[in-house]
């Protein structure tokens, strides 16, 4: 089947655009490849084509479950065989779909990067014969990306583990330097990297300032102006999204909050509703918009600052996909700076956090078996953090990633102990009646005790699983896993805890200066006296932009200057001491003058939580205050 008629048969478009057609021409070709698209320029059909063609099995990653369910309503609406496998769903659909998958009968897979940390499913999964590896927001891998997350590291690991001979890198906020990070990481050749124009001429860049007074009567009058028109209002807090839309309900626009702190299927409702036109507005933090591909939103607009540049772009690029004239409008002072840079000083560990886990790394010997939330409990750095410092741990050569496995397996019989036994003979039937001695009922599940297994028949864990597991593919009993245990070999156990202390908690201060120098960087953009449209596409490569757009604000002769917020006066020493003796009471160890930080400026910690910080008068009463005046303040009190 040619590549033209399958585009036309299943897609119903009798031609690529140039982007496109280079990047499948190389997959197709036999080539690894980028696309590097603009939100909305059509990055998916780049390997949704090529799957028809390959002959094996497309495995894609997703970052979030919106996304692929997303994506596999488009791909069923054009009767493509594609699945997920994924959180949501009972063990008899995944069991079905991985049957399904062996079989051959399904051409494209979805998961999230953390499913191959699940050991059943790389046991399952290794088996497969796959053609490519679909790589989406393929910028999270890179450290100097907006958006890293450390598990993306081990992609090129697992690729090479797979055996997979291709892959396809896929995103739309890639800067210059992540792009290179991209290209080193995957051995992709310069010319197999694809990058299209940036410039939408479509969109109507505005940045409006205002006061925080001003705000709402701003956004009210531009709503008024066409209330019916499909809008995202972006906003940074979850609390502020529900104060937003009850302003707008109250001043008689329709309106409705969304964030994470929702429930799943209310959040799914809403999202329809907004696809299907009967919700026109929805007051969102960035939670909504990733796999929401509506065609004629023709307003995005910033209540809050966006987190950087990369961010703005991929917000504003939700607008006016089907082309038309579509307005994306800033809202903009430096009120909410404070809180986006607060993120960032959470997320940097303390120097004896990392010390606690480097005593804990060394005292384990020659291998290191952890479980990632109560190491982070145990040293109080944040999960993201802590995934990033072992990343750093592996680079130094400190420690090696082996595997990952559940701590815990139970199943439930389905079907009878001795009408599963009467499926086997001899050895495979006193083996399994070993592995059922072994698994206590409680209840109505069966506890597997590896141990016991092992005392009474001497069997490898592993061999135990794949029986566990072929079991539950049957549908004979249904298996759960929990507790992922990771494991690393300890390539240097005698380091210098104290030397390497101090090199990894300069790296975390080097990732904060540089997530603080993003923040200055999109305050200047917002602020810049040259065409935004220009400055935008110039920041992700694009060369090829106008110099003057003539529909952004300042091509209109409005530049803007962010108008500072008004703070309140920094407290006491009095008020500082109230504030923190009752949490300070509540610990049985003297807290960190940054753990206090933290706490005034409402910023969540393991510690913090541990010691129920949110009941506490004390917490967030500062989150209008910058973290570094605060810091300060305390250093000095603690003189």
């Amino acid at each position: 089947m040619t590549l033209e008629h399958t585009l036309q048969q299943h897609f119903g478009f009798s031609s690529l655009r140039p982007g496109q057609q280079a990047v499948i021409d190389t997959i197709l070709a036999g080539q690894s490849a980028a696309a590097i698209f603009p939100t909305g320029s059509g990055k998916s059909l780049c390997y949704q084509l090529p799957a028809l063609l390959l002959p094996h099995l497309t495995l894609v990653i997703s970052p979030l479950l919106a996304l692929m369910q997303d994506q596999l309503a488009f791909l069923r609406q054009k009767n493509i065989s594609a699945a997920s496998i994924d959180s949501t769903q009972g063990w008899e659909e995944s069991r079905r779909i991985m049957q399904e998958v062996r079989e051959g009968r399904i051409k494209v897979l979805m998961i999230s990067v953390e499913r191959l940390k699940n050991e059943r499913f790389r046991q399952f999964i290794g088996q497969v014969p796959i053609s490519l590896l679909v790589i989406d927001e393929a910028h999270c891998i890179s450290e100097w990306g907006h958006n890293f997350r450390p598990d993306y590291l081990k992609l090129p690991d697992y690729r090479r583990q797979l055996h997979i001979p291709q892959v396809l890198l896929l995103t739309a906020t890639a800067t210059p330097a992540v792009i290179e990070d991209m290209q080193r990481k995957f051995e992709l050749a310069a010319d197999h990297v694809v990058i299209t124009g940036f410039y939408r001429s479509n969109l109507h860049l505005d940045v409006m300032a205002v006061s925080e007074e001003e705000k709402m009567p701003a956004l009210i009058a531009r709503l008024r102006e066409d209330p019916a028109s499909p809008t995202i209002v972006y906003v940074t807090l979850q609390h502020t999204a529900e104060r937003v839309a009850d302003a707008l309900n109250a001043a008689g626009i329709p309106a409705k909050a969304y964030h994470a702190g929702m429930e799943q299927d209310s959040r799914r409702q809403l999202q329809r509703a907004f696809m299907a036109g009967e919700a026109p507005c929805i007051v969102a933090t960035i939670a909504f918009g990733m796999g929401v591909d509506k065609a004629d939103i023709r307003r995005v607009i910033h209540y809050d600052l966006p987190k950087s540049i990369e961010n703005y772009s991929q917000e504003i690029g939700r607008a006016g996909r089907d082309g038309q004239p579509s307005h994306c409008l800033l809202l903009g002072n430096k009120a909410g700076l404070n809180v986006l840079e607060n993120f960032v000083y959470g997320d940097t560990p303390e120097p004896n956090a990392i010390a606690a886990l480097l005593h804990e790394l060394q005292q384990a010997g020659e291998q290191w078996e952890l479980m990632p939330l109560r190491l982070s409990n145990s040293t109080n750095i944040r999960l993201l953090p802590l995934k990033t410092l072992l990343v750093y741990l592996e680079l130094n050569r400190i420690i090696e990633p082996q595997y990952s496995y559940f701590a815990d397996y139970r199943f439930k019989f389905v079907l009878s102990r001795q009408e599963i036994l009467g499926h086997f003979n001899g050895e495979r039937q006193a083996f399994l009646n070993a592995v059922f001695d072994g698994a206590p009922l409680a209840r109505s599940w069966c506890q597997v005790d590896f141990d016991a297994i092992w005392q009474q028949y001497g069997t490898e864990r592993k061999r135990v699983i794949n029986a566990l597991d072929y079991l539950h593919q049957q549908g004979w009993i249904s298996l759960e896993s929990k507790q992922m245990i990771e494991v690393y070999r300890v390539l240097q156990p005698a380091f210098d805890v104290n030397a390497e202390a101090g090199r990894l908690h300069r790296l975390f201060k080097q990732k904060e200066r540089s997530e603080l120098t993003r923040l200055a960087d999109m305050i200047g953009f917002f602020e810049s006296e040259r065409c935004l449209s220009h400055r935008l596409a110039g920041y992700f490569a694009d060369d090829q932009a106008p110099s003057t757009c003539g529909h952004c604000s300042v091509c209109h002769g409005n530049p803007a200057r962010l108008p500072e917020p008004v703070r309140p006066p920094l407290p006491t020493a009095g008020q500082l001491a109230h504030w923190c003796q009752e949490l300070q009471d509540a610990s049985q160890q003297p807290l960190s003058v940054h753990t206090l930080t933290c706490f005034l400026c409402g910023i969540s910690t393991p510690l913090l939580n541990r010691l129920k910080a949110r009941k506490r008068p004390g917490f967030a009463r500062l989150e209008q205050q910058r973290f570094g005046d605060i810091l300060t303040l305390l250093e000095q009190q603690a003189e």
